[in-house]
């Protein structure tokens, strides 16, 4: 992915190389504890066994993914938050991502996104 210059973009770069490489097991063992929590307006899902099903279906369903920027990006120690421009299988997007963080791993996941209008 891209050169990191904190700790929290190393982390984010990780996370994207997780999921291009469609390594569900891997991104979920090594970034995620083991009662981890993803929610967003429209599920909660807890547990890596969970996680592991959930990000599956997700990938599966966006298909080809691509990142074309990410448009905001901040960072405590333990906290990471981020919003991306993204296209996918289901059209443009702007996606917004929020991660804090327990002993280097997710503890709690907060997601969601905005279509775009086709151009």
């Amino acid at each position: 992915m891209t050169t990191a210059t904190t700790p929290g973009h190393k982390f984010y770069d990780e996370q994207l190389d997780y999921i291009f490489a469609n390594d569900v097991s891997g991104l979920i063992d090594n970034h995620y504890n083991e009662d981890a929590v993803l929610i967003s307006y429209d599920f909660v899902v807890k547990g890596r066994e969970a996680l592991k099903a959930h990000f599956r279906n997700y990938l599966a369903t966006l298909g080809n993914l691509e990142v074309k920027s990410t448009d905001k990006f901040n960072e405590t120690e333990d906290t990471i938050f981020i919003e991306a421009s993204v296209t996918s299988n289901l059209g443009p997007a702007v996606v917004f991502d929020a991660w804090t963080l327990k002993d280097g791993k997710i503890a709690y996941h907060f997601t969601g996104n905005t279509s775009c209008p086709q151009k």
